[in-house]
């Protein structure tokens, strides 16, 4: 029992000193102004917080981020296949991706995915 305790502490002890050493031989000595900022999405974080944003960031990130859900919905689809029924699985299916290329199409005619203006 002793020897279980006595090897239990060393082992404690031995991974506490290799995480000290580790940490110590990793640190970089080089202190840059670039890298311990925060990076705010390609704006200077130093300046003023009232610039203008542009909406194209914004309507391309909501955009992605709907397409992103939209595969997280189908592939579900993929396994239920064998459970479901053939006909429902088309048209619940069909009818999902017709809901979204329509939404593409509004998109695409209303300019959004064009990022020159």
């Amino acid at each position: 029992m002793i020897i279980i305790f006595f090897m239990a502490t060393m082992l404690i002890s031995l991974s506490t000193i290799v995480m000290i050493l580790a940490s110590i031989l990793s640190k970089k000595t080089i202190i840059d102004r670039e890298k311990s900022s925060p990076f705010e999405c390609g704006f200077d974080p130093k300046s003023s917080a009232r610039l203008p944003f542009s909406l194209r960031f914004f309507l391309i990130a909501v955009i992605f981020l709907i397409f992103d859900v939209e595969i997280a919905l189908l592939l579900p689809m993929i396994m239920i296949f064998s459970f479901s029924n053939i006909t429902m699985w088309s048209l619940v299916g069909l009818f999902f991706l017709i809901i979204l290329l329509i939404g593409l199409y509004h998109e695409w005619n209303q300019g959004a995915l064009e990022w020159a203006n």
